[in-house]
């Protein structure tokens, strides 16, 4: 498998950006040219994100390479060209329920017994998570991984972004977590309320393959909830029985209505599925942070009779 997210280190969660964005990540002007569609808007670094424009100011749609034509759409992975998301105000008060007396709590506040550190990574050392608790929240400090494994559930976060004072964090530089299925299908964390990125990179986007329909993102410092139904993908032996589905309401607002999932979305230059045992762990991506989490709670989706 290959990261196309391999610009920022887990750890980079919580140590200050030391480069901008430009040193991220490179492109040639011949491979641009070899992509076909249009041509970059006017103040971008192209399609490839050399992380600065023209006149030298960061360039908020680096980050990773645009990739291949998504099917049934008319757009390539991180298309730059793509339209941004409709913005709009959800329903106030944001809906922040409590977990079901069938829900298994993840994180209520206090402890993160139910996760470890470093047990997402093939032959990384299982830790305990590194991850600061103030006033009820968490604060990220690189990737951390359920104990418990799962398939099919229903999932509600809440996350935010809290302000950053540094002019060059623009883009996947500011806020940039994510929500990972099975350790392999994301749906992206990152400050989204002004920050521009590429649209199936922002904050609500299926990464790399859908943005969010609509973008419902609350300022920096506010918080934000995620409320999920994911279906996971069936297998028999080497053959893809079944798809992964994921539906969200992002504030309250739908935001994929049972999105099919083109495999693992960390491959590049699209994704595709390899077998994997039925359940696996959650994650939560560490990126390039800040981004604090709270009231995590899931329960599985058992069907009917059960």
């Amino acid at each position: 498998m290959v990261n196309r997210r391999k610009f920022a280190k887990d750890v980079t969660g919580y140590l200050p950006v030391c480069a901008t964005v430009a040193s991220m990540v490179t492109a040639s002007s011949a491979q641009q040219a070899a992509q076909p569609g249009a041509a970059p808007a006017a103040g971008r670094a192209g399609r490839g994100g050399s992380g600065r424009g023209p006149q030298g100011p960061p360039d908020p749609f680096a980050g990773s390479p645009v990739g291949d034509m998504l099917p049934g759409q008319k757009w390539r992975v991180h298309d730059h060209d793509r339209p941004q998301p409709r913005k709009v105000t959800p329903g106030h008060p944001v809906p922040v329920p409590s977990a079901p007396s069938d829900a298994i709590v993840l994180f209520d506040g206090k402890d993160l017994s139910k996760w470890t550190a470093g047990g997402g990574r093939a032959g990384a050392a299982v830790t305990e998570p590194q991850w600061k608790i103030v006033d009820g929240h968490a604060e990220m400090r690189g990737g951390i991984s359920t104990k418990e494994s799962f398939g099919d559930i229903q999932l509600h976060v809440e996350w935010t972004t809290p302000p950053v004072d540094d002019p060059n964090r623009v883009g996947q530089q500011r806020g940039n977590s994510g929500i990972v299925f099975m350790g392999r299908y994301e749906v992206q964390v990152l400050s989204g309320y002004t920050n521009l990125t590429y649209p199936d990179g922002g904050a609500g986007g299926i990464y790399g393959v859908y943005p969010p329909m609509v973008n419902p993102c609350l300022p920096e410092g506010q918080w934000n909830t995620y409320d999920f139904v994911f279906e996971a993908p069936k297998f028999d032996a080497d053959k893809l029985v079944k798809p992964a589905f994921i539906t969200l309401f992002f504030n309250g607002v739908m935001v994929h209505n049972r999105a099919e999932l083109l495999g693992t979305t960390s491959h590049e230059p699209i994704a595709v599925y390899t077998p994997h045992a039925p359940e696996l762990p959650l994650q939560l991506q560490g990126h390039v942070g800040p981004a604090w989490y709270r009231n995590i709670w899931v329960r599985r989706l058992l069907g009917y009779d059960a």
